[in-house]
């Protein structure tokens, strides 16, 4: 008989790129998303596995909902990937995000724990946990120090998690994944607003500059189809455990502006500091980027970088696709896109 598993957030980045793993191998999917008025289903489109999924009703706030789920379908994976996921509104909304990103995981694993008890679970943790980071790489025992409200969040869920398998015997594992991008990767994030920025620019759909915050940040940038595997493997592995997911590897927003600049044909100098940055092309003098005030966060999380020894060593995770390559990826979609559109 085929497995089963429940995907929260199958209308996301990595809900996508997850259902179509498992889907290649013979799962039965079960899509849980939040209805809305909109369309959402754009990515699951886009990798070809709309009619394939099952999709149902799911609302990380409403117990109920998620106990005649687990209770009807007893799955044998669920992977946690709902969340309010974007840092920035996190300030904005700090409520609802720690009600939905915390509180969230505590009703799913508790439905876990009272009705299908052989679940097995993964929770989408993060590397905003690290937040102010207290060692440089970050691993699976640095210590915490979340700094916007989506990271405490994540670290509660995190470890509720730990909790869980601790005092109940529940299979729950905690994937601690730094920055993981694709073509799939929502207009919000600031890696799909560069790309689709220079895509406009390059189909002279836009000649306005794109407005940004701190370039100065360092992320450990990797492709999130690398990554839905090992959530993967986690669960198939002997014992729940907690891992970190990363390339070891770090990069500042300029850079990645400067490399999706680069590939489009853009050579970009820069001028002014912080603040009143600006780049500028050198072959035109045109105006570029810009920063803005209004896109820093109160609090910053300077740099990411993990060290994925552990996750190598147990899991065989192996990186397949490197930052230059993940950078073309994003840019020649968006301009394929862009030319269509």
């Amino acid at each position: 008989m085929n497995k089963t598993a429940m995907i929260s957030g199958i209308t996301g980045q990595d809900g996508g790129y997850l259902a179509k793993f498992l889907l290649e191998k013979n799962y039965k999917v079960y899509g849980l998303y939040r209805r809305g008025a909109t369309d959402t289903f754009g990515k699951l489109k886009e990798h070809g596995i709309l009619e394939k999924i099952e999709l149902l009703d799911f609302e990380l706030l409403e117990f109920s909902n998620i106990c005649r789920l687990i209770r009807h379908y007893q799955p044998d994976e669920f992977y946690n990937l709902a969340a309010q996921s974007f840092v920035a509104t996190s300030w904005a909304e700090p409520i609802y995000t720690v009600q939905a990103d915390g509180m969230g995981v505590v009703y799913i694993l508790e439905a876990i724990r009272e009705f299908s008890p052989k679940t097995k679970f993964y929770q989408a943790s993060t590397s905003e946990m690290f937040g102010k980071v207290q060692e440089i790489p970050q691993t699976e025992t640095t210590p915490f120090y979340p700094r916007s409200p989506y990271g405490v969040a994540k670290l509660m869920a995190h470890w509720t998690c730990v909790n869980y398998r601790e005092s109940f015997g529940v299979f729950a594992c905690s994937g601690i994944l730094f920055n993981h991008e694709s073509p799939m990767r929502g207009k919000e994030f600031v890696t799909r607003k560069i790309t689709t920025y220079f895509a406009d620019l390059v189909t002279n759909k836009t000649d306005m500059p794109l407005e940004l915050g701190n370039l100065n940040i360092k992320r450990d940038w990797g492709f999130a189809g690398d990554y839905v595997e090992m959530m993967w493997k986690m669960l198939q592995y002997d014992s729940p455990d907690t891992y970190v997911l990363a390339t070891g590897e770090t990069h500042s927003i300029r850079d990645f502006i400067e490399e999706v600049g680069h590939i489009c044909g853009y050579e970009i100098e820069w001028h002014g500091k912080e603040e009143c940055e600006t780049g500028v092309d050198k072959k035109t003098g045109k105006t570029i980027i810009k920063t803005n005030k209004k896109f820093y966060r109160p609090a910053e999380v300077d740099i990411l970088i993990g060290n994925p020894e552990k996750a190598r060593k147990v899991l065989g995770w192996r990186q397949t696709v490197s930052y230059k390559e993940l950078c073309r990826m994003m840019i020649e979609a968006d301009i394929d896109r862009a030319k269509k559109n």
